[in-house]
């Protein structure tokens, strides 16, 4: 099979992790008999400079042409001083917004090799955990109205929180059905208790439940739910929720998984196409240096494997190449306290002899 992969590398350590993602791709090319085109595009920074703006024209069309999409990262100190309407960050809501990718899932998962770097008690997480955050990408607070204004006390800015029905019945059906996938187990997090667009998530999470009765639903505020991810990660299997609280909470679960590094993520719509990314940003201080994980955005491949092209072999298989090379104890710096590691290439390397 041939597959049109769209690669947006973007800023900082982007280029570095997405050159090592497209090697491992190329690996299972071969095995498998699959051939994956790559077709750059700028992104983020590195189009501001080079066109004035962070997602040009040509970028989104790219994007929409391909089967699927692999990004590295946005952003830097070099381009914080723009305007909101032309930070890099733009770029990200912009390109989720034009392939209408409303599902963002973020697995967070201890894997076994890595209990020792978790910062939570060794009795908290001695069984690990596995957890799958279904976050709202398109609605709420990042998309709805904003703007300043004169206010009671002055100049002010607000922001608007909004969530239509079609919007929470489209996400809480993926929820569901991932829940069915998996263990049965589905916590929806809001702020019922005060805010009205909360209490429209929650009424409608109860109007679903009945058609999945296979599916235990509970209902948890997002203070409660921010503690209780360090109090007993294990006690949480699917969690569906808005795009903020998705954004917060799963930077959270990615610290207790014992570096930002290892978490991939993958955007969806109502199509196979979806984005591919690494949970962590640009990381600009360690830029050039080839010493930034590349596990994320490797996993964020076998996501694509999976999700976008159904080919679970390929994608099993660059899962268990991860983790012999996490058994065999081979750590990148940000996993090393210290101790020797490998580069972003030599860790690449070893995963691939694995494959």
């Amino acid at each position: 099979m041939n597959y049109n992969i769209a690669l947006l590398k973007g800023d900082g350590i982007g280029p570095e992790i997405v050159d090592s993602a497209v090697r491992v791709l190329e690996v299972i090319g071969k095995k498998y008999g699959h051939v994956f085109n790559f077709t750059p595009y700028l992104i983020g920074g590195c189009a501001i400079d080079a066109t004035g703006e962070p997602l040009p024209k040509e970028t989104v069309e790219g994007c929409l042409n391909s089967d699927s999409v692999l990004l590295g990262a946005v952003g830097g100190p070099k381009w914080d001083t723009l305007p909101g309407n032309m930070r890099p960050e733009k770029a990200l809501l912009g390109i989720r917004s034009a392939m209408e990718l409303f599902t963002n899932l973020r697995p967070a998962k201890l894997y076994p090799a890595l209990k020792g770097d978790c910062p939570l008690r060794e009795d908290i997480v001695a069984n690990g955990f596995d957890i799958m955050i279904v976050r709202e990408l398109t609605g709420g607070i990042y998309f709805g109205e904003r703007g300043m204004r004169e206010g009671k006390y002055g100049e002010e800015a607000y922001d608007t929180e909004c969530y239509s029905r079609m919007e929470i019945e489209r996400i809480c059906k993926v929820a569901f059905e991932t829940a069915m996938k998996r263990n049965k187990r589905l916590v929806s997090i809001d702020k019922a208790n005060v805010l009205d667009s909360s209490r429209l998530w929650r009424k409608i999470v109860h109007e679903m439940a009945p058609m999945y009765p296979e599916v235990e639903v509970s209902d948890m505020l997002v203070d409660n739910a921010a503690m209780q991810l360090v109090r007993n990660p294990a006690q949480f299997d699917v969690i569906v929720t808005t795009n903020m609280f998705g954004d917060i909470l799963s930077d959270e679960a990615s610290q207790i998984t014992g570096s930002i590094g290892m978490l991939p993520s993958a955007s969806l719509g109502n199509t196979k196409r979806g984005l591919y990314e690494p949970i962590h940003g640009s990381a600009p201080d360690i830029a050039g240096k080839n010493i930034a994980n590349p596990i994320a955005t490797i996993l964020s491949c076998a996501m694509m494997l999976l999700y976008s092209f159904d080919l679970v072999k390929e994608s099993e298989a660059i899962v268990n190449a991860v983790n012999k090379v996490l058994d065999s104890g081979f750590r990148t710096a940000d996993l090393a306290h210290g101790a020797p590691s490998l580069s972003t290439t030599e860790i690449t390397d070893k995963i691939i002899e694995n494959l």
